[in-house]
């Protein structure tokens, strides 16, 4: 069953009961790496692995994201700030616990390609906070994963346009 989570503004990046942050490295420029997170959001899938759906809603304000298990959410784009930074904000998921939960994509310029930091930012009772922390390495290999076979996949049409 789908529940509301309470609305937090971008700063609950900073002050979040619980926050997760992690980076990467690419080749590939911010663009490209921006363009696949915040215009391409049906591609999620190929180069996620734990999201099984990922489409824009509301004109593209808002996205329905779907995971491996069955977790889904129901999300409100917070910043879509191009080549720097995108972030959403959960409104509604059928998570147990979970009482706001914001992430947010930042990019940075690199001499050869883009710094990738993600911060993910929760808040909910004090099991769902051990559990969140006891998640951290499994999070962390996700987002690394994911970062990877996205680099692949932007060099790979990078190649392909030449």
């Amino acid at each position: 069953m789908a529940r509301r989570l309470r609305p937090v503004g971008l700063d609950f990046t900073e002050d979040a009961p619980v926050r997760l942050v992690f980076t990467a490295r690419t080749a590939s420029a911010p663009d490209g790496v921006y363009r696949a997170l915040a215009e391409e959001v049906e591609g999620w899938p190929r180069w996620f692995g734990a999201v099984t759906l990922a489409r824009p809603t509301h004109g593209g304000a808002g996205r329905e994201i779907r995971l491996v298990g069955g977790v889904r959410f129901q999300e409100t784009i917070m910043a879509a700030d191009p080549e720097q930074r995108y972030a959403y904000r959960v409104d509604e998921t059928n998570a147990p616990g979970v009482r706001a939960l914001l992430e947010e994509w930042r990019l940075t310029p690199t001499g050869s390609g883009t710094h990738v930091r993600w911060t993910f930012a929760a808040d909910g009772p004090a099991p769902v906070r051990l559990a969140l922390a006891a998640a951290r390495p499994g999070l962390g290999h996700s987002f690394r994963s994911a970062v990877r076979a996205l680099d692949r996949r932007l060099t790979d049409r990078r190649g392909a346009d030449q």
